[in-house]
């Protein structure tokens, strides 16, 4: 069975304080004594084991030692439940540290501060973007920043943000640019003067079948870079995608989602990589060298 809002925080109240009376569980809920009792009995239908005692000394009460997962959830559940909190508490969110503190009473569980995610830099100064565009997000509000891109380029972005991702050591931002009027995805690192837009969208993240259609191809990259790179290699990418030549140099085989992003990470390497495969890629890489090079003649 079920449980409303108002049956869990009556078990809730009765796992802080042991024994309540009835009246005061029905002043605190504003229903009557009758609707309280009611809420007991579903209660016990649903296997919590509560009771009621009338006297001096009366009232509602669980029996000792109960908490949640002997009823609700398993205990490799409330683990995942309070680690996955655990790890959203360090996105400095107030609510998940509330709702961590509240379930780890429920579960009886000590918490074991397992994950430490630090958003500030080495100076302890405090990084406020992902509360906003957390913000954005839950409250569907466009958000406006500066964002630099591999190449140092600046540019003023107005977007409709749809999700956070957290792949490959680095966050990012997903969201409908409002520029480039396509799905764009944002390294968060290099989005600056970021603020929250009054102004409401729809739009939804677009199903994972569709992602081909809103730039989020994914590429599959075969790169050589020099032994010279070595301690870039080591810090940006997996073991598995590395193999070492015998020269020294290495093999990289990786994939990304093929954006702008992706070729300005190419050539963050200059002299020290080349791309291998595809031929498309290699093109583009050709094609912004010669522009660049064209700059200097």
């Amino acid at each position: 069975m079920q449980l409303n809002n108002r049956l869990f925080e009556i078990v809730y109240i009765l796992i802080q304080k042991k024994k309540v009376t009835a009246k005061e569980l029905a002043d605190k809920f504003e229903v009557s004594t009758r609707t309280i009792y009611r809420d007991i009995e579903v209660l016990s239908r649903a296997n919590i084991p509560i009771y009621a005692s009338k006297g001096k000394d009366g009232g509602i009460g669980l029996l000792d030692e109960y908490v949640l997962n002997k009823t609700i959830l398993s205990e490799e559940e409330q683990n995942q439940i309070l680690f996955a909190l655990q790890g959203m508490k360090k996105v400095k969110g107030q609510d998940e540290k509330d709702i961590l503190e509240k379930l780890s009473i429920l579960f009886n569980k000590k918490i074991n501060d397992w994950i430490k995610i630090d958003f500030s830099n080495w100076s302890n100064i405090q990084d406020e973007r992902f509360d906003i565009i957390k913000s954005a997000i839950l409250n569907k509000q466009l958000v406006q920043f500066t964002y630099y891109n591999s190449n140092g380029e600046k540019s003023k972005r107005i977007v409709e943000p749809l999700q956070i991702w957290f792949k490959d050591k680095s966050w990012y931002l997903v969201s409908y640019c409002k520029l480039k009027q396509d799905y764009r995805i944002f390294k968060i690192a290099k989005i600056k003067e970021v603020k929250m837009l009054q102004e409401h969208f729809e739009r939804e993240l677009p199903k994972e079948e569709e992602n081909e259609k809103h730039n989020f191809e994914i590429i599959e990259l075969e790169l050589e870079i020099n032994k010279a790179m070595t301690y870039r290699v080591y810090d940006e990418f997996e073991s598995k995608e590395i193999t070492k030549k015998e020269d020294g140099n290495f093999i990289i085989k990786v994939k990304y989602p093929e954006n702008e992003w992706v070729y300005g990470y190419i050539l963050s390497f200059g002299e020290y990589i080349k791309v291998l495969s595809p031929t498309r890629a290699k093109n583009i890489i050709k094609d912004k060298l010669q522009k660049t090079l064209k700059k200097y003649l």
